[in-house]
């Protein structure tokens, strides 16, 4: 994980400029970033995991769509065991979707799909890529018209993405399927 913070950290540096800003307690974005390597090799295999298509930008958070994040979150956690790529796979990051083991990011594409079979747009489900204490970290990020909340492996709390401890840096575009922007500060 060491390898793929730096990596984002490089790809941040070098990025682009254009600009688009969200308000409130949503992320902003500044600019296109480079998506993980291991990312652009997940989505060539599976690209409708991957997408962001879409029109919708944020979801109405109601009761029951509240209840689907919860129910999908701590049901995921639950049925997937925490190990790293390196174990399972003899790789330092490799992408997948995960059946009984995973890392960060597996843990956060299957919560991707789950959703997705669930009615959520692709367009509101966004892998993001954050470093916590030097380590890179990776969760989903919902668009809601409550704010960008975190679905995360390391918690079944749902949380708004400024009340969690992470350092974010990047995440799926919404408008361009394939591609990264940068988050601001």
């Amino acid at each position: 994980m060491y390898k793929f913070a730096a990596l984002v950290a490089i790809a941040l540096l070098t990025a682009g400029c254009s600009q688009s800003v969200t308000s409130g307690s949503s992320m902003s974005t500044v600019g296109y970033a480079f998506a993980p390597p291991a990312a652009n090799t997940f989505c060539t295999r599976q690209p409708g995991l991957c997408s962001t298509a879409g029109k919708t930008k944020v979801m109405a958070l109601t009761e029951a769509r509240m209840n689907d994040l919860k129910r999908v979150n701590v049901s995921v956690n639950q049925r997937i065991r925490q190990r790293e790529d390196i174990a399972t796979t003899g790789r330092d990051d490799d992408w997948r979707l995960p059946t009984s083991v995973g890392d960060c990011e597996d843990i956060a594409i299957l919560k991707k799909n789950e959703l997705r079979k669930l009615g959520w747009p692709a367009s509101t489900l966004l892998l993001t890529v954050a470093t916590y204490g030097g380590t890179g970290h990776t969760v989903l990020t919902v668009r809601t018209d409550s704010g960008d909340l975190i679905l995360d492996n390391r918690t079944g709390a749902i949380r708004n993405w400024k009340s969690t401890p992470y350092r974010y840096f990047a995440r799926q575009s919404q408008s361009e399927s394939g591609r990264w922007t940068r988050i601001g500060v």
